[in-house]
């Protein structure tokens, strides 16, 4: 079958452009553009078939189609040359069953997208493995693009750099100085990225690239481009694939620039035209409390869009005060079928509701905590329900915190009450003394109830 697809103008003005153009915003209104697919010949297949079709190729050995994303590649993008995808094996993470968790909060029913578990450790694997392989097939069009940039606070960067490495193109990466961990900041530096840390936020980096970028051998490779998109929007199609084709009640996200959060939302309206899904999800954004435009747009009804002044947050991978996606995101969490909510999350509570899930098994990211701290906050005021399956997303692995998780277990972190800390003890190499301890940790755990959770 003929598949197509092509970038749209969101603002509906009737501009289309090519995939392969270099090109972020519409000409005629400049608003953001949206990768669009020809679902009349998509649905040619009926939903079954679909199912059947990526149910056969999930996580087998078949190039390219083993990959979360590429074993999608009607969806994603079609018209690419198999020779010039580059691709780590992304997706297929792991849905945790976050049993104990969820009896602890009264959902046992919770479950953690592992997304953190993939090639270079985030979720942006999964959109930078479309972007980077759609560059190569530029390349090999003839295309005069020589390198490819990004503002990034981290995960952004490390992803881009490993996969234009694999590919053989230059990377620029843009990075606010002092504001990203060592993890992060050793991954495209490794991959043999220019690294430029300039003297300013997240917000000021994005300014900045998008200038550089207005040279067209300079392709820009922010979720502003709608390439990045159509990777990310198979996490919430294999979330429901990995539920047998069942829907869960709730799907939780953090958000920065909000790509995800448009992203998780056009995959789960493809799912639902092509009729794999007969109902979808509420959706709910978890943004910090010290970078919360969305949040406090939300509060409004999304009336009006509030930009704020991001404030420094151990959610570093979201300090975002002015997200560039969110008009997408909006159209999405006003949607009555997601009935989105926002929700916001203190530092006090983002620490704490990642060291708790910690202690029922996981390593989470700060991250992932501001979307836990959500959950837990929407589950006290009875929105979600005891009965429901939610679904929290983990965007980054907790490797690339240990400074946040180490701090926060020794009482570094200012301002932060850590309830779960656990530091460790020093003690003389004396069995006695030893076994004391041992025996006032285990009295302790049965006090507190642990062991029946």
């Amino acid at each position: 079958m003929a598949y197509r697809a092509w970038f749209e103008c969101i603002n509906r003005c009737g501009e289309k452009y090519p995939l392969d153009e270099v090109i972020y915003e519409c000409k005629k209104c400049g608003a953001l553009l949206e990768v669009v697919h020809d679902e009349t010949e998509l649905s040619k297949h009926s939903g079954e078939k679909w199912k059947a079709i990526f149910d056969a190729r999930y996580m087998k050995p078949d190039w390219p189609y083993g990959s979360g994303v590429w074993g999608k590649k009607e969806w994603v993008l079609p018209g690419i040359n198999n020779e010039n995808i580059v691709s780590m094996c992304e997706g297929g993470s792991n849905l945790f069953w976050a049993e104990r968790l969820g009896k602890i909060i009264g959902v046992p029913d919770l479950w953690i997208k592992m997304c953190g578990n993939s090639h270079t450790g985030s979720f942006k694997d999964l959109g930078m493995t479309v972007l980077v392989s759609a560059v190569k097939q530029m390349i090999a069009d003839g295309k005069n693009v020589s390198a490819v940039a990004c503002a990034s606070t981290g995960d952004t960067s490390a992803a881009l750099a490993a996969y234009a490495a694999a590919a053989g193109i230059q990377s620029i990466v843009f990075l606010p100085k002092g504001k990203v961990s060592h993890a992060q900041l050793i991954q495209p530096l490794a991959n043999g990225a220019l690294v430029l840390a300039l003297e300013t936020d997240f917000d000021g980096c994005m300014k900045v690239v998008q200038q550089v970028c207005q040279d067209n051998n300079i392709y820009l490779a922010n979720s502003m481009n709608s390439l990045r998109i159509e990777g990310q929007k198979t996490v919430g199609i294999e979330i429901v694939q990995q539920f047998d084709w069942q829907v869960p009640e709730w799907i939780i996200i953090p958000g920065g620039n909000l790509g995800n959060v448009s992203a998780l939302g056009k995959g789960l309206r493809l799912m639902g035209n092509l009729g794999l899904i007969d109902r979808y999800p509420r959706i709910c954004c978890a943004q910090a409390e010290n970078a919360n435009p969305l949040y406090q747009s939300y509060l409004t009804g999304f009336k009006e869009k509030i930009d704020v002044q991001a404030k420094t947050t151990l959610a570093s991978a979201i300090q975002i005060g002015h997200p560039v996606s969110y008009d997408k995101a909006v159209d999405v969490l006003a949607d009555e079928n997601f009935k989105g909510v926002v929700e916001q999350a203190s530092e006090d509570e983002l620490a704490n509701a990642t060291a708790l899930a910690d202690t029922t098994g996981t390593f989470a990211c700060p991250h992932t905590g501001v979307a836990l701290a959500a959950c837990f906050k929407l589950v006290e005021k009875g929105i979600i329900k005891p009965t429901d399956r939610v679904v929290v997303i983990s965007t980054a692995h907790g490797l690339k915190f240990t400074e946040f998780k180490t701090d926060y277990h020794k009482g570094y972190l200012n301002g932060i009450e850590s309830k779960y800390a656990n530091p460790p003890i020093s003690t003389p190499a004396d069995p006695d003394a030893i076994k004391r301890i041992i025996n006032e940790r285990l009295e302790k755990k049965a006090r507190e109830g642990h062991g029946s959770k």
